[in-house]
């Protein structure tokens, strides 16, 4: 089963993004609206307890490429996907030097997000 942590301070996307994921790939998700949490929550996990990441890009405390930071540093080289409302070119060269699996644009369109978080995790079923 699909393991998936979500980081978004916006409650309505959060609970959208978690409602889409566990329905339409019956993922087990981990939702996080404070960005201080979800970086414990990523420091515990290992490349079996967790599958996926999505994380905006935007939020107080860790933005998403201070949490893809930490994962990587830690080993986690699992696919981690990046939501921004603003990619610009400095965000996108960081990110893909890290390795990041993709990038979401806000307004998330749920279609997109299935089709990006299956083709991104396919290659662990």
């Amino acid at each position: 089963m699909l393991s998936v942590a979500v980081i978004e301070d916006d409650l309505v996307t959060l609970d959208l993004i978690t409602v889409t994921l566990e329905t339409e790939l019956n993922a087990t998700v981990y939702p996080f609206s404070r960005s201080k949490l979800a970086r414990d929550f990523l420091l515990q996990q290992t490349p079996d307890s967790l599958n996926l990441v999505i994380s905006d890009q935007v939020m107080p405390d860790y933005d998403g490429l201070s949490l893809l930071k930490v994962c990587r540093a830690k080993g986690l080289d699992i696919p981690f996907l990046l939501i921004s409302a603003d990619p610009n070119k400095a965000l996108v060269l960081a990110a893909v030097k890290l390795k990041v699996a993709g990038f979401l644009a806000k307004p998330i369109r749920m279609e997109e997000l299935v089709a990006t978080s299956s083709k991104v995790t396919a290659a662990l079923n």
